[in-house]
């Protein structure tokens, strides 16, 4: 999936619902889902069931899904935004330099647990952008 815009969904909470939707809807497959509380970061226990990723496939469709902190609504009809996943350090911090010039940060470009280089930005035309380079 290198170099592809992949969507993100984002939910409030009930991401395994809309998986489970999605998963008879398109008689498709979660193909990787870990909750909060399985991860190796530390979050609050009112956490713990979230989904903090997973990925949903079907043919070629494929999309990526997770949870919000509760008290980190999302709004409806805007909960989605781009992955794109990189090939090199350069390439993922050309990328975030151009996008947050006029854009708005939302996550700084760092290293991850996850053993990536991942940042989080919106853009100046409002599409928010997911930047991850798995080392």
């Amino acid at each position: 999936m290198k170099n592809q815009a992949v969507p993100y969904l984002t939910f409030d909470g009930n991401a395994k619902e809309a998986l489970g939707f999605y998963k008879d809807l398109f008689d498709g497959e979660i193909i990787e889902s870990q909750t909060f509380g399985e991860a190796d970061f530390p979050t609050p226990p009112e956490v713990d069931e979230r989904i903090m990723h997973a990925k949903f496939k079907k043919g070629q469709l494929f999309f990526m899904v997770s949870d919000t902190f509760p008290g980190h609504g999302i709004e409806k009809g805007s909960n989605i935004s781009l992955v794109l996943e990189l090939e090199n350090e350069d390439e993922i911090q050309s990328l975030y330099d151009r996008l947050s010039k006029d854009g708005t940060v939302q996550m700084e470009l760092q290293d991850t647990f996850w053993g990536a280089k991942y940042g989080k930005v919106t853009d100046a035309y409002g599409i928010t952008w997911d930047l991850n380079c798995t080392k």
